[in-house]
Order: C-alpha cells, then sequence, then structure tokens
C-alpha cells in the first residue's frame, strides 16, 4: 500500500509542476557541458515507459488510456537556463495518450503522443514488444521490447530515444505486477547552435503494478533511466 501511494503521489507532483512548466527556447545559450546535462534528463523522461504488464494482449486485445509521468530531474538547472531563465519544476511533467494493440503470436503493437503541460514540447513514439514466454496459471510472462520515442515542438532541440528492455509479470485475480531492465540509446541535436551533438547509453530498470477493475485499468509505475527516476500512471481500458 506504501508503494502505491509513492507512486500516486509521484503522479500527483506533475499536477503541481505543470503550471510552471515554460518554452525551450533558448538551447542555443548553452554550453556543451550543459548541453549535455540537459540530453541526459530529457532522455531520461522522454524515454518510452512500459505501463503495461509483460503479458500479451491476444489477437482481440487492447489496452487504451491517458498517462501522467513525473521525471525527478538531476541536472534542473541546464533546463532552466535552456528556458531562458524561467522558472521550471524540479519534476518534470508529461502527459500522454497511449495505445496498445494485440496481434497473434504474443506480439503486441503500441502507439504514444504525449506534450509537457504549459511548454512547447511534444513527444510522439511507439513500441512492438513479444511475449515469448506466454505465462499462465502457475508461470509468468516474459517479453522483449523494442521502442522509440522522440521530442518534437522545439526547433533548436531534437531528442530521439531508442529503447530495448526484457520484462517479467504474474497476474494475481485483478492484480498483475511487473518489471524489467533495459537499455536506453540517447541522440540529441541543437539544429542552428554551434553545440555538437550528444549520444550515450543509458541503463533502464522499472516496475509497475496492473490493476484491472473491469470498466477501469490502472498502471502504476516507476522507472529509472539514468540516474533520474519517473512516477507514473495510466488509467483507461484493457481488454
Amino acid at each position: 500500500m506504501q508503494a502505491r501511494l509513492k507512486f500516486l503521489a509521484g503522479a500527483t507532483l506533475l499536477a503541481c509542476g505543470a503550471a510552471q512548466a515554460a518554452d525551450i527556447n533558448a538551447v542555443g545559450s548553452l554550453t556543451q557541458s550543459q548541453f549535455r546535462l540537459l540530453s541526459e534528463d530529457l532522455g531520461s523522461a522522454i524515454a518510452y515507459k512500459a505501463m503495461t504488464p509483460a503479458e500479451g494482449l491476444g489477437l482481440i486485445g487492447f489496452d487504451i488510456g491517458v498517462g501522467v509521468t513525473g521525471t525527478k530531474l538531476e541536472n534542473v538547472s541546464a533546463l532552466i537556463a535552456a528556458a531562458g531563465g524561467s522558472d521550471v519544476p524540479s519534476t518534470l511533467p508529461l502527459v500522454s495518450v497511449r495505445a496498445v494493440k494485440g496481434l497473434p503470436f504474443g506480439v503486441d503493437v503500441g502507439v504514444a503522443l504525449g506534450s509537457v503541460p504549459g511548454s512547447n514540447v511534444r513527444t510522439r513514439g511507439g513500441e512492438l514488444r513479444w511475449a515469448f514466454v506466454g505465462g499462465g496459471m502457475l508461470t509468468p510472462a516474459i517479453a522483449v521490447r523494442a521502442a522509440i520515442n522522440n521530442l518534437a515542438g522545439v526547433d533548436s532541440l531534437k531528442v530521439d530515444t531508442t529503447s530495448l528492455d526484457v520484462s517479467i509479470s504474474k497476474g494475481f485475480v485483478m492484480f498483475t505486477p511487473y518489471a524489467g531492465v533495459g537499455t536506453v540509446k540517447v541522440k540529441t541535436s541543437a539544429p542552428g547552435t554551434t553545440l555538437a551533438g550528444e549520444s550515450f547509453n543509458q541503463k533502464k530498470i522499472f516496475a509497475g503494478v496492473n490493476v484491472n477493475l473491469g470498466l477501469v485499468n490502472l498502471a502504476l509505475e516507476t522507472d529509472k533511466t539514468g540516474e533520474a527516476t519517473s512516477y507514473g500512471a495510466k488509467v483507461g481500458l484493457r481488454f
């Protein structure tokens, strides 16, 4: 119960920070070291979040919902500089609309469109996941996922993330805990500036629980990508 409250508290922080968000409009004023720190934080914040158990949805299954995550920035001063000195939240909020569709042979395909409220930051991404162990009454499901998520809306900043992870989950009545590990490739550039592009890998570890209440499905998740930790929640439908 305490863990769930922590998830929900993290999600609530975004609503508090959303009003403080600002446009990223001064990337060219950063030093190269500041740009690297900004790249690390934004790479962690926008990297594709699982928000689903490992088990496949099946041919007629789908999972549709609205997700919200809050990423505790490790280098908030770099984002402040990139926003021209404007106040920005130390926990960066991201709201997204997400949909996953089941396909044959344990394969699921998903898309996600998101934005940072009150700013010019938009995200778009998708995933392809294969539950190569389908799971059963006594055995867990195990899946491998490849995903991309990119930043849009900022002319002077491009952030592209590519991730690969392995996850495991096991259902118990209405609850399905899940966890996984992986890696995220982050590539950034700053068109129209003198800054050099950055490219690096970040380790990823995540855990969560899916709660199916029949007409409503709730997913709660924590994710650590690189040095930044995110807390998230998603509400929607899952069949």
